[in-house]
Parts: C-alpha cells; structure tokens; sequence
C-alpha cells in the first residue's frame, strides 16, 4: 500500500517523500485508518516493524488539519533514548510543516528543565515524555493538558515492567475523559489487556506477528553451569573477532557486577543502567555507537532503546524471562541484510526458557561444545534441581540425592 493512499496533509507527505518512504509497512496500514477514524486502538506490534510512523503519521496529519493550537498530543515512553528517537522522527516527518514537538524526560540541568517549562507554557502540538519527568511539572501546574486530543503510550509492558503503571494512572488523572488513546505493546500479557480496559474505550485490537530472527543471524546456545559463564565468554570476547558487542543480564545489579569483572579481565566495557547520571549513559551510547567502545552491558531496555547499526555479536549472559525478549535482544543484529551471531547461555535452571524459545521461532538453536578446559556441560536432559525425585521414606521438602556405592573391597 502506498502512502499517497491515505491522502495525507500534503505537506506532511512531501516529508514523507523526502524521507524516501514510498510503502506502509503492515502495521501502518492497519493502524492508519483506524487512528484516522479517531478510534482508540491497542496494537501489538515489536520494534522495528515501523510502528512509530503508525501512530505519528495520522495524528500528525490531524494536528496539520487544526487550525486552534494547543497541547494537542503526549507521547509516554519507557526511557529517554526511545523518546529521543520518536522525537527525531517527529522533527523529520514535520520537516514542511509548523508542527512543533517537545521531549520532556529526567537527567538534565536546570537550563533544560526551564526550556521545558517555558516551551510548555507556550503551548507545543506534541510532547514525548517519559512518565516521572512529567509528573513534576503537572503537579507544579506549569503544564495543562485539559485540552489534550490524542494519548499514545508506546512501549508499554516495558513501561509496566519497569515499575510504571501508578505513575501512568497519575498522569492520566489530569488527562480529559473525552480523548483518543492508542497503546502499542511488543507483547500483549494479562497486565496490558487489564491497563487497556482501563484506559482505552471501545478499541480496535492489532496484532501483527511477532517476526522471526533474521536469517543473517548465527544462533549458538552453551548449555553452562554459571561458574563457567565469565571464564567463556572472556575466551570468546578476547579473540577480537567481534568488534561491536552487546551483552544482556536479567538484573541491574548483575549489569553493574558484569561490567566490573569484564574490566577486571583487560575488556574494554561499560556497564548501562538507569543508576548512571543522563550524561553518563547518553556518553556510553555515543562511543558505543561511535566504535569508541566495543563492549556495552545492559537489561532487555536496552534491546529496546538502543538503534544502532554494525553489532556483530549479541550474548544473552541470562536467558530472557520471555520468549519474546529472547527476539528483540538478538534483533539488534544482522539488521539491513547484514550477518551477526547471538550467543545464548543456558544453566539447568533456564531450559524451560530455551524450550518456549525454540518453541517461537520455531528451530532448534545450534549446539556449541564448551572448550575443554571450562570442564564438562550440564547434559541436555539434565532437569531443574526443583524437578528431581523425592524420596518419600524422608520429608518431602529435602531433594534425593544418589548416594555413591560402598566399597566392598572386591
């Protein structure tokens, strides 16, 4: 389906044509008319398939169609680096238009801080916030959203994940009932379809596959004990075979250790969390970006606020809780046609994880041989120490263990 099908504002389509956007992606087609049609919509769509345009796009064309101004829409985001980047697209898209945008996140000075406040008091068409950020200047009274039209909140599991659902339900509170709301989720768990019943009226529902791994990706797993996880990956990541690296773990505190005891062993990395100041994580990302820096370390965020071209290897330290998280995180290679490897390490305790993996994309990810000197692997069949046999001539809460043979002296 071609753009030029949804008779956008013209100004808004020679942006788009100016951006070489000729053809909708699935989820634009979908979404477009429907958000046209003022209906509020969940959609269920990843990174990557184009689901930022599906919702800009209309509401733009709307904002270009209004001739009273005001804080006509607000865009929530989990994390800084995704509001940037809806953001920049935003700036190109309204290139030949008078749209104006503004991000509001936490982490600046004083002087962003009171550009915020003064670019709100002046009225601005969109705003792209992260949810605490914003909370402060409702509550100062300094921005109005009595009049708002259009609530997108993009991203939002990650948002429910990391915490965010009383703040999201703040900030409605100060939103008007009569009002469009969109929502785009990755994943679709019970805790989204619950938030959406609460705040979306009567919607349309989207649900646009979840894409298989790019073909160019070379998917390993190591069955490992957990002792053998660093003694690994320092064999794999000193042989300078891979010169962009993104290594993920399940917690901010295992990041943090991770990127001390990757330093420790002569590696050139540095650890990603919300506990850095804004300053230090927006200069991380810039060497990470720049190839100043081979080597970045971070949770499934990161797989989704980071866009960068040229990583050739992806290690998940951890396998990801989701099946669908275990797709974003190695979707950060092999991306434009280009080959990438995804490095997956796999103790007793995570092989159901593995299983519902391969289960989603359907093949059995390769086999890797650890080096001799690592010791042996747990065997394939080997069960989760909470699945072995109970004894039942002892208390069930204690695990059976195989006792060795006497020595008869035979």
């Amino acid at each position: 389906m071609d753009f030029k099908d949804f008779n956008f504002n013209p100004d808004l389509f020679e942006g788009l044509s100016a951006m070489g956007f000729r053809d909708a992606t699935p989820i634009q087609q979908q979404a477009i008319p429907l958000i046209l049609s003022k209906k509020d919509l969940i959609a269920c769509a990843q990174t990557g398939t184009g689901k930022t345009g599906a919702y800009l796009l209309p509401i733009m064309n709307m904002i270009a169609g209004t001739e009273e101004r005001h804080n006509n829409t607000l865009i929530l985001a989990p994390t800084r680096e995704l509001a940037q980047q809806i953001d920049l697209q935003v700036e190109a898209l309204s290139y030949f238009t008078n749209i104006s945008s503004l991000t509001v996140y936490g982490g600046g000075d004083g002087i962003a801080y009171e550009q915020q406040k003064r670019s709100m008091r002046e009225g601005v068409d969109i705003i792209i916030a992260t949810p605490g950020r914003l909370i402060s200047h409702l509550s100062s009274g300094v921005l109005k959203l009595d009049q708002l039209q259009h609530l997108v909140l993009d991203e939002a599991d990650r948002m429910l994940d990391m915490g965010f659902y009383d703040d999201i339900m703040r900030i409605v509170s100060y939103l008007p009932e009569n009002r469009q709301t969109v929502m785009f989720s990755a994943t679709m768990p019970p805790k989204i379809r619950k938030l959406a019943g609460t705040l979306l009226k009567h919607p349309e529902q989207i649900n646009i596959a979840l894409s298989k791994p790019a073909e160019g990706i070379s998917q390993q797993v190591y069955l490992i004990h957990d002792e053998q996880k660093v003694p690994l990956l320092s064999s794999i990541l000193k042989t300078d075979e891979y010169k962009s690296i993104i290594v993920f773990a399940s917690t901010k505190e295992k990041v943090k250790n991770l990127g001390k005891v990757f330093r420790n062993l002569g590696l050139k990395a540095e650890a990603f969390h919300s506990d850095l100041g804004q300053k230090e994580r927006e200069s991380i990302l810039l060497k990470f970006k720049n190839r100043q820096l081979p080597i970045i370390i971070g949770t499934d965020v990161l797989s989704r606020g980071i866009d960068v071209e040229g990583i050739d290897l992806v290690i998940n330290f951890d396998v990801p809780h989701d099946a669908e998280d275990y797709v974003h995180r190695i979707g950060r290679t092999a991306r434009a046609a280009t080959k990438g490897t995804a490095i997956t390490l796999v103790n007793n305790r995570d092989k159901r994880k593995l299983a519902s993996i391969e289960k989603l994309i359907e093949k059995q990810i390769e086999r890797m041989s650890l080096p001799e000197h690592l010791g042996e692997a747990p065997l394939e069949s080997a069960a989760d120490s909470s699945e072995r046999p109970v004894r039942h001539d002892k208390p069930k809460r204690k695990f059976w263990k195989k006792k060795p043979a006497k020595n008869t002296g035979s």
